[in-house]
């Protein structure tokens, strides 16, 4: 589909482009179209209306080749009975034809947020540092609130099992003390 004209200038569906890679594009655009109309169906306006929404919201078209398809979509659409002429947007023009540039073309939804202002870089990494301190502080908070805990953990259990196992120790000695008081008394009543 891509042809040279005379003057070097590559032409794609009739259309003379400055340079290579816009006549590429545009060559890839007339793929798309032929993708797209082999799968529409154009007995569904309902169906025509969305994959025509999408398109423009995405700005999947970019070259003439593409806004003329888009406007040949817009075309049948307004010429449908079923479809409320609001309904169907306007194809977007994201450039000036003064020969000047615009500063910034925004699509009609933004996929993509740009990235945050220099202004508020230094403004989240002062936030990551004061939340990283607060997390480190929490964090020898909890250490602290282990090794100072009477319920056995990781840092304790050894202390804690040998404490408990000294204390029924001593309780053994205790009971078995007593038995033996008793024994004896009891062993002194039978000698009477």
């Amino acid at each position: 589909m891509e042809l040279k004209n005379q003057t070097g200038a590559s032409v794609v569906e009739g259309y003379s482009f400055f340079n290579e890679e816009d006549a590429k594009k545009a060559a890839s655009e007339r793929k798309r179209i032929d993708f797209i109309e082999e799968r529409i169906d154009y007995s569904k306006p309902e169906s025509v209306l969305t994959i025509y929404k999408k398109a423009i919201q995405e700005r999947v078209f970019k070259t003439p080749v593409g806004f003329l398809y888009l406007k040949n979509m817009q075309d049948f659409l307004m010429a449908q009975a079923g479809i409320n002429h609001e309904d169907v947007p306007p194809i977007p023009l994201y450039q000036t034809f003064d020969g000047t540039l615009r500063k910034q073309t925004e699509p009609t939804q933004t996929r993509i947020r740009p990235s945050a202002e220099k202004d508020e870089k230094p403004q989240l990494l002062t936030v990551s540092v004061v939340l990283n301190v607060v997390f480190v502080i929490a964090i020898i908070a909890m250490f602290v609130i282990a090794l100072k805990s009477e319920q056995p953990n990781v840092f304790n259990y050894e202390k804690a099992l040998v404490d408990r196992y000294a204390g029924w120790e001593q309780e053994l000695t205790q009971r078995e003390q007593a038995v033996r008081e008793k024994e004896r008394q009891l062993s002194i009543e039978e000698n009477k």
